[in-house]
């Protein structure tokens, strides 16, 4: 059960990262693009061990994370920026 929560965690964080950096990106938010897109190598670091050595549940477990955490980086950006 832990390793499934960290899973889903490392997901979400990766792909939250991505959607607030994609908005920054989009709006020249200079700053954040550099400091973002540092973070988003530095968890993918993390991901890749746990996701390429996981099986099928893993992999699934994994992109549920990252499904909720595009919408949730979504959500921050335009509650943060706008």
């Amino acid at each position: 059960m832990k390793d499934n929560a960290a899973l889903f965690g490392t997901g979400f964080i990766q792909v939250l990262l991505v959607c607030v950096n994609t908005w920054q990106i989009a709006h020249a938010k200079w700053l954040g693009v550099f400091v973002v897109g540092f973070l988003i190598s530095y968890v993918w670091t993390w991901n890749v061990k746990k996701v390429a050595f996981g099986g099928q549940k893993d992999r699934f477990i994994y992109a549920l994370g990252a499904a909720v955490g595009a919408v949730a980086g979504l959500m921050i950006a335009v509650r943060f920026y706008d």
